[in-house]
């Protein structure tokens, strides 16, 4: 039976609907495959690009390193911008971590800012004879760290910002005076399945081959020749001038060509006897990085065997002797050469791994490996995991301890990144199953167990006495997390912000380098959310943070390795957010109002108690009374605010009307009352403290209370007009400004009033 609307046509459309997009993906996947294409360019050609782009064309591993960073990652952003920044920047690290890997790398703050100083220290060129080791304790993600840099170094290189270069050698056999068929026959059956040594099957007149130390072209240039080589070549002054002068570039003037090219080029040299007939037969050609076949990229597990490979073309040495004469020339290299100008990486430090990182140690130290007899010049990007307890392996011996360099890669010290882990593993949607800020609350516990307790940076900052009691725990911790995640909170008070200047900030940061070797791991961290998240997720409720507090409470082996006293303080901050959200969410000022108001102060604080006055701003007749400022200095001042303390701060807004409202900003700046500082200053604090008051209304009204619980029902439109308009503005104003649901407004409100935490903050 025929479906309905379904016809053979149909059939047939569908058919050529879905070639076509088959088409378009072949397609698409050819465009790659093209752009991947390495055909060598003339030595003239190469010349030309370098003449344009030379910190391009130029560059060495440590150079491609820094470049592959700043290509995935934007700049950095500064959130303050103020003159004690301590250049700990906000870097988005997705692209280079998360996007399109297999398992994405969440990296904090602290550990961004690490690698972009690293790679600043390698785009300096200070970087030489040195291994890098990036230290972590188990579960910290270093793997995963490594597998996604080396991942994205492999992407990167097959981008045209990516390209680096290196010589090909296309020895004409005519020009050479060779039996071209024999030795291309010969070549073709030994070289078989070897990419960097293979002759061209379009032209038989050509025996074409890579140099497999991966030289740059420009190495060819005799070195005495080279620097004046270069000036004649750029015109750039100011390319030209970094070139020759900065230490990243060093290498450009200062470094031999390998063995094998080197010994090639004189052979040419004294077959030939003329140098431009030498260079037409050399060709650049891009560099190709390819983790699996150990090309550019090569990764040691420590069960790896370690065999010290040497490779050995015994018919292409045999036939480039034939063509050029060389005597004593041999194409020998070993698997060093493979990463020469690439990675060379070790995945922990142990077992096979430290014989290794010993036989490297020598390499590293002069940048030579013995071949045999010959000598190659290492200069590979060398770098490796280990646990800190994996370091004994190295740190007792001197020579390695100005060799290797240690890059701290510590469980995660962000709670917002902790996050996106737990979001990772178990959905982007668990959020829905929390009030807001609880879920984030849940990380703050896990962090807390990775940090140092003690913080004399910070109490050199804001003393031994906790001040901020009602916000934050009496350890700080609370205080460094918002710190490492580059905030400064809200409630830190104006003095303390002033006395945070920049080698205070340096102090704290560097601190971080200490933590995140203990506490609950990586992988603990995800089993620890899992069977919370099970145990409360099902609640018909949201996940609230008395549901976080009890959970710790009632796992004892976890809630031993809480810092005392932080689930309590975190509560209490808990606490004091979602009253100033409530608050928040139930203000509501008439601008007009309290600018009336404003300006009748500043206006009456010139004149005697008991006048009458027009005020000149607002035409309005005031009567000029104790109470007028008074119910004006409550406001400001608060309630506890002393006649003494009220009397001051009166004839302190009559001094500044007078001596530079009035004399200096209206009659000589032109301004108009309200573009004035002091009007803006008491607007500031007349409506910040009006919202403070906001609640104060609301906490002893039983009928607001039980209206909130009948919010939804029948009998909630029993209640007057006034409770249900502002419960609706409250219900609004939280979904709108702090992400909650209706559902969760009402859960957060209800958690309020039963708690009567209104009143403490």
């Amino acid at each position: 039976m025929e479906k309905k609307g379904y016809t053979e046509e149909t059939d047939i459309d569908n058919l050529e609907q879905k070639g076509k997009r088959l088409e378009r993906l072949m397609k698409e996947f050819l465009k790659d495959r093209l752009s991947e294409r390495r055909n060598p360019i003339s030595f003239n050609d190469f010349l030309y690009l370098a003449s344009k782009e030379p910190e391009k064309v130029f560059r060495n591993i440590f150079q491609i390193f820094h470049d592959m960073i700043h290509y995935y990652v934007p700049e950095g952003i500064d959130e303050y911008k103020d003159e004690e920044s301590a250049g700990f920047l906000n870097y988005d690290m997705t692209n280079l971590f998360i996007k399109g890997c297999d398992n994405p790398f969440y990296a904090d703050r602290l550990f961004a800012n690490r690698i972009i100083n690293l790679s600043k220290i390698f785009k300096k060129g200070t970087q030489n004879n040195q291994i890098y080791l990036f230290e972590g304790p188990p579960g910290s993600g270093k793997s995963t760290f490594l597998n996604n840099l080396l991942y994205k170094l492999e992407e990167y290189t097959k981008t045209e910002d990516g390209t680096t270069y290196k010589i090909n050698w296309k020895l004409d056999l005519e020009r050479l005076g060779s039996k071209k068929k024999k030795i291309l026959n010969d070549v073709i059956t030994q070289n078989h399945n070897k990419p960097e040594s293979k002759i061209s099957t379009d032209e038989e007149s050509y025996l074409e081959f890579s140099c497999p130390n991966h030289c740059n072209p420009i190495l060819l240039i005799p070195k005495i020749y080279r620097r004046e080589f270069l000036k004649e070549l750029i015109e750039d002054k100011t390319k030209l001038h970094c070139l020759l002068n900065d230490r990243e570039y060093e290498w450009v003037l200062q470094d031999d060509v390998c063995g094998i090219c080197s010994s090639i080029y004189k052979g040419l040299m004294d077959k030939l006897e003329d140098v431009m007939e030498v260079f037409s037969m050399v060709r650049a050609k891009k560099n190709y990085y390819n983790r699996q076949f150990g090309e550019g990229i090569s990764v040691f597990n420590p069960g790896d065997e370690i065999k010290n490979i040497e490779i050995r073309q015994l018919k292409l040495e045999e036939k480039i002797r034939e063509l050029i004469g060389t005597e004593h020339f041999r194409f020998e290299y070993s698997y060093l050469a493979k990463t020469n100008n690439g990675v060379l990486a070790l995945m922990d430090i142990k077992e096979k791994n430290v014989g290794r990182l010993k036989d490297y140690h020598g390499i590293i130290s002069d940048g030579i490996h013995k071949v045999e007899l010959t000598e190659e010049k290492i200069r590979t990007l060398f770098v490796g995991l280990v646990n800190p307890e994996d370091t004994v392996h190295y740190e007792e011996v001197m020579s390695f301890r100005d060799r290797i360099i240690t890059v701290n890669i510590p469980y995660v010290l962000d709670y917002m990144t902790e996050v996106a882990i737990y979001k990772e593993h178990f959905g982007s949607d668990i959020a829905n199953k929390f009030l807001p800020g609880v879920l984030e609350n849940f990380g703050k516990v896990i962090i807390s167990t990775r940090l140092d307790k003690e913080s004399k940076a910070i109490k050199k900052w804001l003393g031994e006495r906790n001040n901020y009691s009602n916000v934050i725990d009496k350890d700080y911790l609370l205080l460094k997390m918002e710190i490492y995640r580059g905030i400064i909170p809200e409630y830190i008070k104006e003095e303390d912000i002033k006395k945070f200047v920049r080698p205070i900030r340096k102090e704290i940061l560097a601190e971080s380098e200490l933590e995140g070797k203990k506490g609950f791991s990586g992988r603990l961290s995800l089993n620890i959310f899992n069977k919370f998240f099970n145990q409360y997720s099902a609640n018909h409720k949201l996940i609230t943070m008395s549901n976080v507090k009890s959970f710790f409470y009632n796992q004892k082996d976890l809630s031993k390795n809480i810092p005392d006293g932080f689930i309590d303080s975190l509560e209490n901050q808990y606490d004091y957010q979602v009253v100033q959200e409530m608050k928040e969410s139930l203000y509501y000022y008439n601008e007009e109002q309290i600018s009336k108001d404003i300006l009748n102060y500043i206006f009456a604080v010139n004149f005697e108690i008991g006048e009458t006055k027009k005020n000149i701003y607002t035409n309005e007749m005031i009567d000029i009374d104790e109470e007028l400022f008074k119910s004006f200095e409550t406001m400001i001042l608060g309630d506890n605010a002393t006649d003494f303390s009220r009397i001051n701060f009166r004839n302190s807004i009559r001094n500044e009307y007078i001596s530079t409202t009035l004399a200096q900003e209206i009659r000589l700046q032109g301004k108009d009352i309200k573009e004035t500082d002091l009007y803006q200053n008491l607007f500031e604090k007349f409506t910040r403290n009006l919202k403070e008051f906001a609640l104060v209304p609301y906490l002893s009204n039983d009928t607001f209370r039980r209206a909130l619980y009948d919010y939804g029902t029948e009998s909630f439109n029993a209640y007057d007009n006034k409770i249900k308009k502002d419960i609706n503005f409250m219900i609004d104003n939280m979904t709108k400004k702090f992400n909650y649901s209706k559902e969760g407004a009402l859960q957060i409100c209800q958690y309020i009033l039963e708690k009567n935490i209104g009143k403490k903050y």
